[in-house]
């Protein structure tokens, strides 16, 4: 969420920046805002002159009671109570109007950096850096993963489908075996960069969700248990994030770095066709994710750092990829920046993501209420940052994909003192 004193100080630039994103609203929401906050500051004024007058006619009751003026008293003390009910008006309308700020402020979505390029959708993101050459050749009797997943026994979708729906694979054998060698891999990595490791819970509840900035804008992606009202988690952002929710720590503790392995849910309402085959596009999945805590003056070098802590597990997995930087119209609500990692599927012929990394300044910590103090000064708001380091499914469909020849399917090196088999066939 962005800070109130940003929007009044800087509302064309917000405004702009809505523009950048491509956000359609026929609403002015930063003029809004303004006006609604002040609205607020009016209505706290007149309260705060009604509850000095009322402290200031306590007193006086007391004096005339002391001395024996009990009728001027009594009409004084009348009059105090009018106006006690004069000020339970104004606080309620002060609450209404709070809370329709704050409902108007989780509308608005994070201020671009300066550096995200202009776009309307994932066609303009900005290619970063391009190592894909050479890319993998294959034969022409090449399969793509959801059939060498079958041939191979180690993946199951008609199972998945029988136990739960389409997007809920089932991984055998082998198949399973590589997911938990890469999970370890990527939470060894993690912990050799000084990431600590939290397992949290794969449910929130609202409040969680709303702080990292999954409610409102993500509603419909997420699965709700609607008798709980309990959110599954869509990433381990959410969960680990949370952990420092309405919590203000020493700038000596910074940065915080924090790791987790989580499945991961994602309704994904509406996708169909070839982008949603095999592992291309799921409904659960497992991923790693970091999680950074940072001075502001910071961030940005951290970012950079994450970026290249994402790029060295593809380079160990030995997978072609690129990085692109998103557009405005393809930024995520929350983000201020994001770098987005793809792989390339040699049997697809296509790229697919695999990590985004971002930095969401204040925005997060806005909503989670997560500040440091420094040497005895008022505490300030940190940045947040996380990344996806990294989304199995299309790793493996990567792995799959790239590695296969007539004998079977070649397993990273890398990967192999987690697997114990340098090969599935």
């Amino acid at each position: 969420m962005l800070e109130l004193h940003l929007l009044r100080s800087k509302p064309d630039e917000i405004r702009q920046g809505l523009i950048t994103r491509n956000h359609k609203s026929d609403r002015d929401l930063v003029g809004e805002a303004i006006k609604l906050d002040d609205q607020r500051k009016a209505i706290q004024t007149e309260l705060d002159v009604i509850l000095s007058q009322v402290n200031k006619r306590s007193g006086e009751i007391g004096d005339l009671y002391k001395n024996g003026q009990k009728e001027e008293a009594n009409a004084l003390r009348a009059s105090v109570g009018a106006i006690k009910e004069e000020a339970k008006v104004l606080e309620e309308k002060s609450k209404e109007i709070r809370s329709a700020l704050d409902s108007l402020l989780l509308e608005i979505p994070n201020l671009p950096h300066p550096t995200v390029p202009p776009g309307a959708s994932d066609a303009d993101n900005e290619l970063v850096k391009d190592r894909s050459d050479p890319l993998p050749q294959l034969p022409d009797s090449a399969k793509p993963h959801w059939e060498l997943g079958t041939d191979y026994g180690i993946l199951d979708f008609a199972l998945g489908v029988k136990i739960t729906g389409a997007g809920f694979p089932v991984f055998r054998g082998k198949g399973a075996q590589l997911q938990r060698a890469l999970i370890n891999f990527f939470l060894s990595e993690a912990h050799q960069a000084g990431y600590e490791e939290i397992q949290t819970p794969l449910l929130v509840n609202a409040d969680s969700a709303r702080a990292t900035g999954q409610l409102p804008d993500k509603e419909g992606q997420m699965y709700h248990v609607e008798k709980d009202n309990l959110y599954l988690i869509p990433t381990a952002e959410v969960p680990i994030t949370n952990v420092l929710r309405n919590v203000t720590v020493d700038l000596e503790t910074l940065p915080l770095k924090m790791t987790g392995y989580t499945p991961c849910f994602r309704r994904e309402a509406g996708s169909y066709g070839a982008d949603v085959k095999g592992l291309n596009r799921v409904h659960q999945f497992d991923k790693v994710e970091i999680v950074q805590v940072v001075h502001p003056t910071h961030s940005y070098t951290v970012l950079d750092e994450m970026v290249a802590h994402v790029e060295t597990l593809l380079q160990k997995l030995e997978l072609p990829y690129r990085i692109l930087r998103l557009c405005g119209g393809d930024l995520g609500f929350t983000s201020a920046l994001t770098y987005d990692f793809e792989v390339y599927s040699a049997a697809q012929k296509k790229w697919l993501e695999v990590s985004s990394v971002s930095n969401f300044e204040t925005f997060q910590s806005n909503r989670l209420n997560l500040k440091f103090k420094e040497n005895g000064k008022k505490p300030v708001l940190a940045h947040t940052l996380n990344g996806s380091a990294l989304a199995l499914a299309r790793i493996v469909a990567s792995i799959l994909e790239n590695n296969q020849t007539s004998t079977g399917i070649k397993i990273p090196k890398v990967l192999q003192q987690y697997t114990g088999f340098a090969e599935i066939n």
